[in-house]
Order: C-alpha cells, then sequence, then structure tokens
C-alpha cells in the first residue's frame, strides 16, 4: 500500500477521535461549563448533524478544485474546529468548534475514498479505502480510551488540544505524501449533482443507513445493557468498548479484502452477518462470557460492511463519485441517528435493554433486502448470451 494511504489514516484517526472522545467526557464538559449532561450530550447530536450537512454541502463547493487541495482544506477546518473547542470558554462556543470540526467529517472521508482508491490497481480499490478507514476503527480503540484518560486527568480541554495536534500531523502527511491527482478528474457540480439521481446510487445510500442504523440501535445502549442485562460492572463497560473496537478493525480489514474480490457478494455476506449476530445478541447478553465476544463480533461483523458499501456507492456513481461517497459518509450518520432513536424508543416502551438488539436485526435485513434488489437490477442489465 502507498505511503500516502498512511497520512489518510492518520487524519481519519484524528476525526475518529474527536467524534466518538466526547461520550467519555461528558462529566467533566458539563460540570465545567454549568450544562446538564442531556445539554452536554447535544455536543454528540450536533456533531452528527454537521457531518450529515457538511459531507455534501462542502464537496459540492470544492467540486472543481483538485482533491488534494479540498483534502487539504478540510484539514485546516478540522484542525480551527478542534482549536475552537479547547479554547471555549462556553458551551455555546464549544458547541460551535465541534460543529465546525464535524464539518470537514464527511467530506473528508468521501474524497479521501476517492483518493485513497485512485492511489492503487484497480483490483486493490477496497482495501485502499479499509486502510484509511482503519485510522478511523483504531481511534477507537487507542484514541478514545487515552483522550478520556487525557481529559479526566487534564481536564477536557487537554484533549482537544492533542486532537488539534493530531489534526496538525494529518494536515502535514497529506501535503507532503498524497501525490496530486489531476483536476479533469472531477465532474464539476453539475456531473456530482447528476449521480444522486441514479437508481443504483440512491439504493446504496439506502443499503448504507438500514445497515448502520441496525449497529447503532444496539450499540448505543450497550453500558446499560451489559451492565442491566449482563451483569457487568459499571468499569467493566470500557474494556468491552476495547473489544468492540478490536472488531471493528478486523472487521474493516476482512471487509476490504472481500470486496476486492466482489463487492456486492461482499455486501450480503456481511449484511447478513451482522443480522445473525444482531439477533444471537438478543440471547447472548443475558451471560458475560457470551456477551462479550458478542461485542466483539458486532464490532467485526459491523464494519466489515464498510469498504464493500462505500465501493458500492463509488462504483455506481462512476464518472463523478466525490459526492456520492460523502453521502454514503452522511447516510452512515443518519443510520448512527436513527438506530439510536428507535432503540431508544423501544427501551422507553417497556420492551427492555435487549430489544434494541432484534430492532437492529430488522435494520439490517431491511438492508440486505435492498442489496438483493439493488443486485437483481444488476442482473437484469446484463447481456444474456445465446449459444447457437
Amino acid at each position: 500500500m502507498p505511503i500516502a494511504l498512511f497520512a489518510l489514516a492518520i487524519s481519519a484517526f484524528g476525526i475518529g477521535t474527536t467524534e466518538f472522545v466526547i461520550m467519555g467526557l461528558l462529566p467533566e464538559v458539563a460540570a465545567d461549563l454549568h450544562v446538564s449532561i442531556p445539554s452536554a450530550g447535544l455536543l454528540i447530536s450536533g456533531y452528527a448533524l454537521g457531518v450529515v450537512v457538511g459531507a455534501p454541502l462542502l464537496t459540492l463547493l470544492a467540486a472543481r478544485l483538485p482533491r488534494k487541495t479540498m483534502l487539504v482544506g478540510l484539514m485546516v477546518l478540522f484542525i480551527v474546529g478542534n482549536l475552537i473547542s479547547a479554547l471555549a470558554g462556553d458551551y455555546g462556543l464549544l458547541l460551535t468548534g465541534r460543529i465546525v470540526a464535524a464539518l470537514s467529517h464527511g467530506a473528508f472521508f468521501g474524497v479521501g475514498s476517492v483518493v485513497a482508491a485512485a492511489l492503487v490497481a484497480p483490483d486493490k480499490r477496497a482495501s485502499a479505502i479499509a486502510m484509511m478507514f482503519t485510522g478511523l476503527t483504531v481511534a477507537n480503540v487507542l484514541g478514545v480510551p487515552l483522550g478520556t484518560a487525557l481529559g479526566q486527568a487534564f481536564g477536557w480541554r487537554s484533549t482537544f488540544w492533542a486532537v488539534t495536534l493530531l489534526g496538525v500531523i494529518g494536515l502535514v502527511g497529506v501535503a507532503l505524501l498524497v501525490p496530486p491527482q489531476p483536476a479533469e478528474h472531477n465532474a464539476g457540480v453539475r456531473a456530482e449533482l447528476a449521480v444522486l439521481r441514479r437508481p443504483q446510487v440512491l439504493l446504496a445510500l439506502l443499503m448504507t443507513a438500514l445497515g448502520f442504523a441496525g449497529v447503532f440501535a444496539a450499540f448505543t445502549y450497550i453500558a446499560p445493557m451489559m451492565t442491566e442485562v449482563a451483569g457487568f460492572s459499571a468499569g467493566a463497560v470500557t474494556w468491552l468498548l476495547v473489544l468492540f473496537g478490536v472488531g471493528l478493525v478486523v472487521g474493516n480489514l476482512i471487509g476490504g479484502k472481500g470486496a476486492d474480490r466482489r463487492v456486492m457478494p461482499s455486501v450480503y455476506a456481511s449484511l447478513g452477518a451482522l443480522a445473525l449476530v444482531l439477533a444471537a445478541f438478543v440471547v447472548t447478553a443475558h451471560g458475560q462470557v457470551p456477551a462479550a465476544i458478542t461485542i466483539a463480533l458486532l464490532g467485526a461483523a459491523g464494519f466489515a460492511t464498510v469498504p464493500p458499501l462505500q465501493m458500492r456507492v463509488m462504483d455506481k456513481a462512476e464518472g463523478a463519485p466525490a459526492l456520492a461517497s460523502a453521502a454514503n459518509i452522511a447516510a452512515f450518520n443518519l443510520g448512527n441517528a436513527g438506530g439510536a432513536w428507535l432503540g431508544g424508543l423501544a427501551i422507553e416502551h417497556g420492551l427492555g435493554y435487549t430489544a434494541p438488539n432484534w430492532i437492529g436485526a430488522l435494520l439490517v435485513l431491511a438492508g440486505l433486502a435492498v442489496a438483493l434488489i439493488s443486485g437483481a437490477l444488476d442482473r437484469r442489465k446484463q447481456p444474456v448470451l445465446v449459444r447457437s
């Protein structure tokens, strides 16, 4: 793999850390800024909204720029957002910094996927994308726990200073190591918008949203599920999250290898495995050892879907892939929000802490059904060879 991919992965590590580390620092932020925990929780929602809005908007605004220039500009925006967060003296300014940083998130992963795929041979494109996303998965294993520990020991602002430094390292790496790609590879605003009208692109985005809605329906409520149902102590949840993060790394790499061979079979296999894991979690959540194993499998199956789903969108957006690729990152985040909402709704209605697991399984099965329809449309368009 080209060394430029490591620059993209380092940037992804910083972005992943700043997205998720706030979850472990909510009590410190709430106490320091004199807001409630639910109000502090809006720092997570605000970031997700920034990703959804920023992904297509910034990709369109910079559609005619060389992609390396776009990546450099996005990393500068990311640094500015985290710098604002580190310096924030009140809640409003911290929320502003979170949103500014989030605006770069979706566009970076969307454009970065296109750049990563262009750096390697056609049969290695999914693995190149997976290499970039490895930075995001490793952030869950290392960046988030270390950032949380740093913030708890030296104040939450120290975490944002550290993430700002990571952003600078990523920026330097992208500027020095990512080769320029010819500007004519960028199709322009009209062509980028046109691909979003293609039925197969829309179906691919729907697969992504439904698949990750299933993951986050369960994962959002993993802490109460493990303490109230499986019987773990609150302190053990941190290690369970590390298991989940290890699963993310492994699944991401497996998904990349599979998608390099055949994209749609990889989509079918990963979504099918994810639905089975979520269905099994309804039962395994009642025992500590099986629950821990299932959490690792949930991470692996969940992120095994990412490279093939990202490749599917890019394949079907051929000729103008940047906006569709960024829109797919937005679809991941919409799925996260929707799944968390549905899982919470089930708990509020008294269905129990394991209900989000079977709801997640149903959402993923719906995504698999969409994938099968999309695959059937592919086969209908293939010419039939008639033997004489």
